[in-house]
């Protein structure tokens, strides 16, 4: 199975391309340009040197949040309208969860997380066993020092990824050093990997036995700031 995976829910952007879970192109940009700029170039790239048509791609991928409501909308528009013209199945893949296949090799917990400011984050906790990442909450946006509360119940270490990790660490050892030296973290870690996200991906709907269920909805956990600002209007 061949699988194009796009991640634009962040600074960041990537695309990769899979076949039968093996990583054959792979591109990644962080410039500080918007994705409107960056990923249909970047598409193409990869299309053209891995020397695939759109119509060989047996599975479309892209992150659906949360992070970047921009950045979302945009991969997943991208990626949508390519399976359509296609006709090819089109996947939404968490972002938290796509983090989570960076440690996959990791026998940890995992906590994945993204900066969503006002000293929160946006995470989901996970453990990998056999191999396989099992998700222990819902992705949602928590409040770092509620973060801290929820993860010192676990007696593993506990891995963090993400461009919230850093903030996360730095908080947690800044509170509480003996609960940090628990707390592992690498800052080459950073970042969602387009490979990942069609890792996850290719795992998902290969597990889905109804494929009508595979759907490219957006994830954003909290409403965007426009619809915040409307809703308060509406009650002055």
């Amino acid at each position: 199975m061949k699988v194009l995976a796009v991640d634009s829910s962040s600074v960041t952007a990537s695309v990769a391309i899979l076949e039968d879970k093996e990583v054959i192109a792979q591109y990644f940009l962080n410039v500080g340009l918007t994705h409107s700029q960056t990923l249909a170039p970047m598409i193409e790239s990869v299309l053209k040197c891995s020397k695939i048509s759109p119509s060989e791609i047996d599975l479309y991928a892209s992150a659906n949040g949360p992070g970047s409501f921009t950045g979302i909308r945009i991969g997943l528009s991208t990626v949508k309208a390519m399976a359509l013209v296609n006709s090819k199945p089109c996947l939404g893949v968490s972002s938290l969860y796509s983090l989570a296949y960076n440690l996959k090799d990791k026998n940890n917990i995992l906590c994945a997380c993204m900066d969503a400011r006002n000293n929160q984050v946006y995470n989901a906790i996970f453990k990998v066993e056999n191999n396989k990442i099992i998700r222990l909450t819902e992705d949602r946006a928590v409040d770092i020092n509620d973060l801290k509360i929820e993860l010192s119940k676990f007696k593993e270490k506990i891995e963090i990824v993400g461009d919230g990790a850093e903030i996360c660490y730095n908080s947690f050892k800044e509170s509480d050093e003996n609960f940090a030296k628990n707390i592992l973290f690498y800052s080459e870690n950073k970042y969602i990997s387009a490979a990942n996200l069609g890792l996850a991906a290719a795992e998902i709907y290969s597990s889905e036995k109804d494929k009508n269920k595979i759907n490219s909805e957006i994830n954003y956990i909290r409403i965007p700031q426009a619809q915040r600002l409307l809703e308060e209007n509406k009650k002055l």
